[in-house]
């Protein structure tokens, strides 16, 4: 079954840092561009990082940029969000979509159908 499963997510101290993953199983994430987005209780979804599909680049929302460290693990066939100095407005849910589209930005709206594949999200929680 073709899926992507996020972990990673829980609770965190304000000034540490988290990674998060985003595992693919039955596709090879290298064919797609993955995204992570979040989501927090009634705002608007951010796109956060993208890692292209077809050369291995990297963009980031400049609003969170300088904090994220997106990578790609080939081997493993994961995708990971790491974030350092969290602050409790890093609280969301956070999901990984894998497809062609690269969205960053701090609010981003898609057509459904937009990304082939989405993981079930993990929850966030910044504590100050």
């Amino acid at each position: 079954q073709e899926r992507l499963v996020e972990s990673g997510g829980g609770l965190g101290q304000a000034g540490g840092s988290l990674k998060l993953s985003c595992l693919a199983s039955g596709f090879t994430l290298d064919h797609y561009t993955i995204n992570w987005f979040r989501q927090a209780p009634g705002k608007q979804r951010e796109g956060l990082a993208c890692f292209s599909g077809s050369d291995g680049a990297t963009e980031y929302a400049e609003h969170v940029k300088g904090r994220l460290t997106i990578s790609r693990d080939n081997v493993k066939n994961t995708v990971y969000l790491e974030i350092v100095s969290v602050k409790p407005d890093d609280s969301a849910n956070y999901s990984c979509a894998a497809g062609e589209l690269c969205l960053v930005g701090q609010a981003v709206i898609f057509t459904p159908g937009a990304y082939d594949y989405w993981g079930q999200g993990a929850q966030v929680t910044v504590s100050s």
